[in-house]
This record gives C-alpha cells, structure tokens and sequence, in this order.
C-alpha cells in the first residue's frame, strides 16, 4: 500500500469520526455544471443558491482561500472556498478530509473573480464519495498504452479526447439507427451462441452447453440467420451486435468487435453500395458536423459518391498484374509470385483456383494502397460463397468491399438465394477445409433448409463498426476507439 493511500485512508477514518457518510446514497445538484456556466449571467443576477456535484479536479490553498476545479459530465468549473464565510472551523476541515479526486457536493452563488473567471463562491459543501487513491499526476497524466487501456476509467477522467472519442462513437452508432429507422428498417436480435458459425471467413470462440451436453460458437457473424428473417417474411432487417472471432490483435483487429449487418429484401448489391456511403455521409455529419475527418497528414473525404472499382480492374491498376493472366492458373501464379514478398509467398502452395489467386493478389497488392474511400466490387465465385454470380461474369460475384487508409470497412453483396447452387458451393468449402484452409466457411444445413423455403432476392450489409469509428474520428488503433479492448490477462499484485 503506497503512503498515499495510507493517508486517504487516515482521512476516511476522521470522516467517519465525524459521524458523517463518506458514501451516500445520492447527492442533491440543482443543475449541471455546464447549465450553470451557460446561465452564469442570470445566477449571478439573482445571486440564487446553486448546488452542484462532480469531482474535485484541483484543489490549492492560498491562505484564506481556495481555489477549486469541479467537473462532471458536463464540463468544469472553478469553486471557492473562503474561510471568512465558512467559519475557521469549517474551513480547517475542508483540508483535512477533502482530497483531489473525491466527489463532492457544493452550494454556493456565482461570482466573477478579480481575474474575470466566473466562479461558485461554496457556502456549504459535503464528501459524498471519499477517494482511496489519487489519480495520476495532472500534468504527466496516463502516456502507457498499456495502462491507459487496463484503465480506461483513469485514461477517461485525464484525456478528454479520450472522451471524446467515445462520445463520437456513440453520435456514430445512433446515427445509424436514426437513417435506417427512418428508412423503414426493423431491428432485431439473433442468437450469439451458434450451433454452426458462419457468415464470414474466421477461426470461432467455442464453448460447451452443459445442460445441452453439446458444444455452441460465438458468432462470428449474424448474417445467417438475418437472411432466415427474409425467408419468414421481414424485409429490411439489421442488427447491430458483438461477434467474436478467434484470431490475432492488432491496430484493426480485436476479438471481440460490434458489428453491423443488416439485409434488405428484393434489392442488389448496387442499392448497397448507395446505402453503405450515405451511412457513412450520414454518419460523419451526425457525429462531427463534417463530411472530412484529418488522420496525421491525410484528409479523408466521405461525401458520396466514393470511387468504385471492379477488382480485376484494382489488380491490374494498382497491383500491376494485367487482366488477362487469370485465364491461366499456373502463368497467374508464377506472375504473382514474382511481385510478392518472402512471407507472403508462403501462402501461395495453399491456394488452389484462379479467384482465389486474384483476391491474395488484391490483398498484398492493392489494399493498403486505398487511402481514400473506395468500393472494390465483383469479387471471384471462389473467394464469396454466399454471394450471387455475376450475371455479366459468371467468374465474379455480386459483392463488393469498402475499403478506406488501407483497411477494410465492410463486406456487402447481393445474396446466394438459390439452394441448389448454394449447397455446391458449400461442398467447395468443405474441400478447401480439408485442403487445410482453416477459415473455410461451414456447411449451415439448417439454413440450407430455409432457403428451400423460398427467400427472395435481397442484398446483405455489413459493417465493422469499430472500423468506422476509428475512420470517422481520426484513431489509428482500434483500441482507441473500444472502452475496454481484449488485453492479455494481467495478475494483480497484492
């Protein structure tokens, strides 16, 4: 225990002795502080009585006087304390239970110091929480990443933008909410646990069901049974949820995310992509008031339309391998070999057809090159096994992906909805699982199922929200942008 902590707790004791309670049940405030900065004039008018609550932010003796900082959500504002209107008494005690950090209740009337700051003059004030231990040091505050994330409630209380990250973050996800509601759409609620995970392309959480004796995935996607609503007669559905996919972290992936996937029934994967800007446009707006979000030198611009690209075209453009060389796997391979990497040529013995070939390609090639926002769309058959073909190249699909400072911000296309086809294409996934491709997608025989039944044509979004959020404020790390990000556990000592 440092000596800190000590003489808090020396300070609770003497609260204590007083007969006073350290930790009320509730405290008494007449206004926020940024009511009462905004109504300063008028408090200071009437010379009214105002109770305010917060934390004590600083806290500095001068003689007969001091000065205070309090804050809560609202915002901060400086409190006085004077001894020749509290009483010698009163004011002594102030200093000897009152500590930076706690949370305190004052009343008092608004004044203007001689400096000009408008100012709570305390005429009373009470402790209704008593801090234990101090925060860090105000002008060091908290640097260390890793401290900052496996307390987040004190990197939250020391950078504001921190807070305001979050706040955004909130705007962003009710922003969506508010477009698609206003659309028409219904949200709903689908199962986390699984019997079958799928959706997407990613190694699962398992767990057992001890009553069920059997074992269930954390989702890794919603999607399968959004589209079984479609077949139940919803039509424009979404949700916007935590999946789980067991894999590495880094600065664009955490295992546990929030995902939003919605399905629109009897539209394409054209619809989607007009969607999926406007939900950014719409978003960025709402949250920031601007349609430019400045990430270290680069401007991103999110005012629609995006640019779009067919992903041959993208290859071909950017990555430098001409259209015409997937018509032949072997030459295609040898081609790219040539303009990958040591370590990503090892991936090359695994893949077995041409689009699988071309979307490795896009993605060593291409993708950390789009800086700006920018639809990728006709994705290889191999590559999308629960999106429509092309009707204009049967090779391609109906998907699309948005991709914006060299990551991928959503997955989107036209949906599968033909039984027959869907189930070779789940026969295709299975020999890649054996093949050792470990993120193949899993034969879903219930959904096989329902599909039978008749679902119509549709078009499926989906969004990693945390990836938008890091896009539409500015972080570079997606642990800036989660409250409380998966960290390697950490053993307390005592």
């Amino acid at each position: 225990m440092i000596q800190e902590e000590k003489d808090r707790l020396d300070r609770l004791a003497a609260i204590i002795a007083k007969g006073l309670e350290p930790y009320p049940t509730t405290a008494h405030r007449s206004e926020t502080i940024g009511a009462f900065k905004e109504g300063f004039d008028q408090h200071e008018s009437v010379q009214d009585e105002v109770t305010l609550v917060g934390r004590l932010r600083l806290f500095r003796k001068h003689g007969g006087l001091t000065f205070a900082q309090l804050q809560d959500e609202s915002g901060m504002v400086q409190i006085a304390f004077k001894r020749d209107e509290m009483g010698e008494d009163a004011y002594n005690e102030l200093h000897a239970i009152v500590d930076v950090a706690d949370f305190i209740e004052v009343t008092g009337k608004a004044f203007v110091t001689k400096k000009g700051e408008n100012t709570l003059g305390a005429s009373s004030y009470r402790v209704i929480t008593k801090t234990t231990l101090p925060l860090p040091e105000k002008w060091h505050g908290i640097s260390d990443k890793e401290t900052r994330f496996r307390k987040r409630y004190l990197d939250l209380i020391m950078n504001d933008d921190v807070k305001d990250r979050m706040v955004a973050r909130s705007k962003i996800i009710t922003a969506i909410r508010a477009l698609l509601d206003g659309k028409g759409f219904l949200e709903v609620e689908t199962p986390t646990l699984q019997p079958i995970y799928g959706g997407g392309f990613a190694r699962p959480f398992v767990t057992h069901h001890n009553a069920l004796d059997a074992d269930f995935f954390l989702r890794i996607s919603d999607e399968m049974y959004l589209k079984r609503l479609l077949v139940g007669g919803f039509e424009k559905v979404y949700e916007i949820t935590k999946v789980f996919r067991n894999e590495g972290i880094d600065r664009d992936h955490n295992p546990e995310f929030t995902m939003f996937e919605a399905q629109i029934a009897y539209e394409n994967y054209l619809y989607g992509m007009d969607i999926f800007e406007e939900i950014f446009e719409y978003a960025a707006l709402q949250s920031s008031g601007s349609t430019q979000v400045q990430h270290e030198d680069v401007t991103i611009e999110l005012q629609r339309p995006w640019k779009r690209m067919r992903l041959i075209d993208a290859v071909q453009e950017i990555g430098g391998l001409e259209a015409s060389i997937w018509d032949d796997f072997a030459s295609a391979k040898s081609a790219l070999e040539k303009l990958l990497p040591e370590k990503a040529r090892a991936e090359l013995p695994r893949i077995q057809s041409a689009g699988e070939l071309m979307a490795f390609a896009f993605e060593e090639l291409v993708e950390e090159k789009l800086v700006q926002p920018t639809i990728i769309y006709d994705y290889p058959v191999e590559v999308s096994p629960l999106a429509k073909k092309s009707a204009a190249d049967p090779r391609f699909t109906e998907r699309f992906e948005a991709f914006a400072l060299g990551s991928e911000i959503g997955n989107n296309y036209s949906e599968l909805n033909n039984p027959v086809e869907l189930e070779k294409r789940f026969i295709h996934e299975k020999d890649k699982e054996k093949a050792g491709f470990d993120e193949a997608h899993q034969t879903d025989y219930a959904y096989l199922d329902a599909i039978k039944h008749g679902m119509p044509p549709a078009c499926g979004l989906g969004i990693g929200v945390d990836r938008m959020v890091m896009l539409l404020t500015g972080a570079s790390n997606i642990k800036e942008v989660i409250l409380f990000p998966t960290l390697r556990p950490e053993g307390r000592d005592e």
